[in-house]
């Protein structure tokens, strides 16, 4: 037995959950009984679908979670996320030298800004992510 205390919209609610099974639950709201049910999910093989920056539409809004690392094929140097976060900036494009220690993405992680920077001095050959991205950990960002 759980008991939670919500407000939603001004209005407070006393939850209590009293039994769950796989399709169904006994919760009562403030002293009312009621049986909730649901139904089971339909499981899918997830898709994973990677496609060039450039052809990358907007960018959609950022998931609760990071994604898993994706396989990517890179003729180069991978400048890769040392953590997951969202990118939140693109300092580089495709053709352009850099230098090592030169900021190629900003990344936010734990509500701070993190500069990941060319760790080699080259010329970008391909970016992976798009401003607003949520990434993995290990995740290819810059090609050099």
């Amino acid at each position: 037995m759980k008991e939670y205390k919500y407000t939603i919209e001004g209005n407070k609610y006393d939850v209590v959950i009293n039994e769950v099974n796989d399709t169904a639950a006994t919760v009562t709201v403030n002293g009312e009984e009621y049986k909730v049910e649901w139904e089971k999910p339909v499981e899918e093989k997830p898709v994973v679908k990677v496609q060039p920056v450039a052809a990358k539409p907007a960018a959609a809004p950022a998931a609760a979670a990071a994604p898993a690392v994706a396989p990517v094929n890179v003729d180069g140097h991978a400048i890769k996320t040392p953590l997951p976060g969202v990118i939140i900036d693109i300092k580089v494009a495709v053709g352009d030298t850099v230098k090592k220690g030169d900021t190629v993405v900003v990344l936010e992680a734990m509500k701070m800004e993190n500069n990941i920077n060319a760790d080699c001095d080259g010329k970008v050959t391909a970016i992976h992510v798009a401003k607003g991205d949520t990434v993995a950990d290990g995740a290819v960002l810059v090609v050099i």
